[in-house]
């Protein structure tokens, strides 16, 4: 095939490095002929660097190289063109004009695609005198190493254009995923269950940005916490997402941005590339690894309360804790309470622990190496201290648990990131955004998820993750929390959730024979 690219910044020299090295011819253009010339230098340094990591051979790198065309005039007439991907910058008056110059110099038959990431691929094709000719590519930077490519019918989209694209990502050895028309498509739109939900954590002082960090990616197995995602990809650039899809869903509750945001953008806390975000960046910064040492005594006796302290009660005996078993704590026992979707609070109120030495524990997951301990504004410090020397206590031979120490919430911090993943995930596909299978592979692809979110939520179980979205939800009373549909029915008929159910469509041929 012979592909047009036309921007040859960072992304359209991405996809043109991408596309070349698949075999197709790529012409690669740009308003700037300077900046066409950087984008092939630069393919070329990174096709000789994939020949010295033994990623490709030098004829392979030489031939794909050769395949490149370097073009002066954009709108150069091209009978031979049969896909265009435009990637310049994100403004829609410019993508219509280089589409509309695009339609005067090539082929009726030339198929036209849009890189864009945030606008609308139905608005950008309205330009057109053919509507229907164009779609939305959205690419990932940097495009060889991020294997996910979003495919974007538009509105007036010709049925046979999606699925001619999605086998051209899929032969140049990429994933590709078919996603609705809509703000944020599929990758940045199920992203926001995990930052926005870490923000409404820091508002609420449950804990700071690097315990807040640290639980994701020890209790839930992310690659890398909210906080530190955001200040790697700008907080600007987040805030701007943020903000852009809870407007394009009308103030959809559970996409609800921060208020912490704004002030901080405009102070220039942007991250990695300000040198501050959330966290400092430079060779003065302070560790944020650094954790508060244990210095508890964890010999005092620990008594476990309600009828989920089961498991937590048998790892704290193997870990030699001094676990009491009688029906009620004794006078100087710590009270440690696992909680589902509630508080602590509540349990001391409908249990009637003792206040002062009662505490949470997140059992998600009991297993891991972080164990999450929650106090209320009654608990006693030294209590805490003791309570989180005891959790802290392992199995002999192995080395001891790292515990977070956070404030009473309702589920605790793990609990609530990963409720939120799940609950975006599946209002996505309850709006048939995407498919269950596309909703999975594009988290795990584009954001590195150690599972996709659908599949996380079948590990915990349908029916334990509505307890908890229905816990969260009457205690905290807000709507964001709300389980959706298509987590219920799945619950209540015993379905995984990512299988994508029987429609009305598909029974549309039944009969009464049944």
């Amino acid at each position: 095939m012979r592909i047009r690219i036309v921007g040859a910044g960072a992304m359209g020299r991405g996809i043109a490095q991408w596309a070349a090295a698949a075999g197709h011819t790529v012409e690669l253009c740009d308003v700037r002929t300077e900046a066409v010339t950087a984008a092939v230098d630069f393919v070329r340094s990174m096709l000789e660097r994939a020949v010295q990591k033994g990623r490709t051979s030098s004829g392979e790198a030489a031939a794909a190289l050769e395949r490149l065309v370097p073009l002066d005039d954009p709108w150069a007439p091209g009978p031979e063109v049969e896909l265009v991907i435009e990637a310049v910058r994100e403004d829609l008056d410019t993508k219509a004009e280089v589409f509309g110059k695009l339609e005067e110099a090539l082929p009726d038959s030339t198929v036209f695609a849009t890189n864009t990431s945030s606008l609308s691929v139905t608005r950008i094709a309205l330009s057109l005198r053919d509507p229907a000719r164009l779609a939305g590519l959205h690419f990932f930077n940097p495009v060889p190493l991020m294997k996910i490519v979003e495919v974007v019918p538009g509105a007036a989209t010709r049925p046979e254009i999606p699925p001619a694209l999605a086998a051209l990502v899929e032969g140049c050895g990429h994933r590709a995923v078919t996603v609705a028309d809509t703000p944020g498509f599929l990758v940045n739109h199920a992203g926001r269950g995990l930052v926005t939900e870490a923000l409404a954590l820091l508002e609420e002082s449950v804990a700071g940005p690097a315990d807040i960090d640290r639980i994701a990616r020890d209790v839930l197995g992310l690659r890398m916490g909210p906080f530190e995602l955001t200040d790697l990809t700008g907080l600007d650039v987040t805030a701007a997402v943020i903000d852009s899809i809870w407007q394009g869903f009308r103030h959809e509750d559970r996409l609800r941005p921060s208020y912490l945001t704004p002030n901080r953008v405009t102070a220039g806390l942007h991250g990695r590339k300000t040198g501050q975000g959330w966290f400092a960046y430079g060779p003065e910064a302070p560790d944020a690894a650094t954790e508060p040492p244990v210095t508890g005594d964890s010999g005092r006796p620990v008594f476990v309360a309600g009828a989920a302290g089961e498991e937590l009660r048998d790892a704290l005996t193997a870990a030699g804790a001094a676990v009491e078993s009688g029906p009620e704590p004794s006078e100087r026992a710590v009270v440690l309470v696992p909680v589902w979707g509630a508080t602590v609070a509540a349990a001391v109120s409908s249990l009637g622990l003792p206040a002062a030495r009662t505490f949470g524990v997140d059992p998600l997951p009991a297993e891991g190496r972080r164990r999450v301990l929650a106090v209320t504004p009654a608990a006693d410090p030294a209590a805490a201290r003791d309570a989180r020397a005891v959790l802290a206590r392992a199995p002999e031979g192995e080395e001891p648990r790292t515990v977070s120490v956070v404030r009473d919430t309702a589920g605790s911090v793990a609990q609530r990131l990963l409720a939120s993943v799940v609950a975006v995930a599946t209002s996505i596909a309850e709006r048939s955004l995407a498919t269950p299978a596309d909703i999975d592979l594009a988290v795990t692809t584009g954001l590195g998820y150690p599972v996709g979110p659908l599949a996380w939520g079948d590990r915990i179980g349908a029916g334990r993750l509505l307890d908890l979205q229905r816990a969260l939800h009457a205690t905290t009373g807000d709507p964001r929390y709300r389980p959706t549909r298509w987590l219920t029915e799945r619950a209540q008929l015993g379905l995984s959730l990512t299988d994508p159910g029987t429609t009305p469509a598909d029974c549309a041929g039944l009969t009464g024979d049944r």
